[in-house]
């Protein structure tokens, strides 16, 4: 990138001025990943201030079993496999319920599109939830669970929704988004819910006063101009709406382990490579730069590793997702150890060691409780790390 393209671009982002489709492509194609994350930390920090938001959260996923077979998903299973499984209603309170003395806050529910539950299993499974763990918030269901909702209930997304915020959901997943593009989407989706219906229902979602999240799957067979209109996209809804409280860029995994039982599900595994720590650090600063209307940008650790996690919180992330113990939708994010479990402790310790200062917060971004930050002889203030 020439020195007059950065110095524009320095200037639009400082001004405040919205950044182009051109920018942001121009933006990944620079290699000064140092001057990139120096410019997305200095929105970060105005918007955030030297704060890094956590939530002490865990996931529920009540069946694997699944109609769709997309080609970058290890984690759905046929009616019949030997490793297919749906919990009873009863199953799931009871697995919750086990963890209520974590003083988590949220609950995050995402299942696999199954073919013969009833629609009544899923409001009734979020009631019942509510009634064991009233103090959680239920974070429940992608658009595209939405989408096959209206399909096997008869009803309307609207009519869906208001039963489900009835039963006692507080947030939908941002799942489901994966890359708009049809250019990509086609290769690597197989459902029925793409941008059409995926934003509606996102929309309706907002006009019935709940805030979400939004996600972006990466590092696949997708390139940068790719990423800058799927974010593109969600700005535009976000200027409509207002109700995306977090952006996450998902890191794209290879099947590292449900290969070992001989089957690779993983059908782009052979031709793609995953995203490396230095693009995904790109990734988080592009995003953030173009994302100019949602508070916060979150790093979802167990995708990409927690070194990578740490360095994302000085390239324009202020969220680390929570306290996860089992998530099976992907698995280990680099194979080389990351731990499946990070306890309130845990995070409090990475969220200093990179020089921010931890703010627990709830499924809405209120604050419940704020920790002392750094030591100040460990770092005077949080800077972007020169990779």
């Amino acid at each position: 990138m020439d020195a007059g393209l950065k110095r524009e671009l320095e200037e639009k982002v400082r001004s405040g001025e919205r950044l182009t489709r051109e920018d942001g492509i121009a933006l990944y194609a620079s290699d000064d990943l140092a001057w990139l994350g120096g410019l997305a930390h200095e929105v970060r920090t105005r918007k955030n201030g030297d704060v890094v938001h956590f939530n002490v959260n865990r996931h529920l996923n009540m069946t694997n079993v699944c109609t769709a077979s997309c080609a970058y998903c290890s984690f759905q299973r046929k009616p019949g496999e030997k490793d297919a499984y749906t919990m009873r209603i009863e199953e799931a309170v009871r697995l919750a319920k086990a963890m209520e003395n974590e003083n988590l806050t949220e609950l995050h529910i995402v299942n696999g599109l199954h073919p013969n539950l009833p629609w009544r299993y899923y409001p009734r499974s979020l009631s019942e939830l509510k009634k064991a763990l009233p103090n959680v918030s239920l974070k429940a269901f992608t658009a595209t669970e939405i989408h096959h909702f209206e399909t096997i209930s008869g009803l309307s997304a609207s009519e869906i929704l208001d039963e489900l915020i009835e039963a006692g959901l507080e947030s939908l997943t941002g799942g489901g988004a994966e890359i708009f593009d049809w250019e990509v989407r086609q290769h690597i989706v197989d459902h029925r819910t793409h941008w059409e219906d995926w934003s509606r229902i996102h929309r309706l979602a907002h006009e019935k006063g709940l805030k979400t999240p939004c996600t972006m799957l990466y590092g696949h067979i997708e390139e940068p101009r790719h990423r800058v209109d799927h974010v593109l996209r969600l700005r535009e809804l976000q200027d409509e709406t207002g109700g995306f409280q977090v952006f996450i860029p998902l890191r794209y995994q290879h099947d590292f382990v449900d290969m070992q039982d001989g089957k690779v599900r993983n059908r782009l595994q052979a031709r793609t490579t995953m995203a490396t720590g230095a693009e995904a650090l790109k990734t988080f600063a592009v995003s953030r730069l173009l994302f100019d209307n949602v508070p916060h940008v979150k790093v979802f650790w167990v995708m990409h590793g927690v070194q990578t996690a740490q360095l994302a919180l000085q390239h324009g992330a202020d969220d680390m997702d929570g306290s996860v113990v089992e998530y099976k939708i992907t698995h280990d994010a680099d194979n080389y150890g990351t731990p499946n479990k990070l306890g309130r402790e845990d995070l409090l310790e990475l969220i200093r060691d990179a020089g921010f200062r931890p703010v627990e917060r709830n499924t809405r971004y209120e604050i419940i409780r704020e920790y002392p930050g750094p030591e100040q002889d460990r770092r005077e203030s949080p800077q972007p790390m020169r990779v």
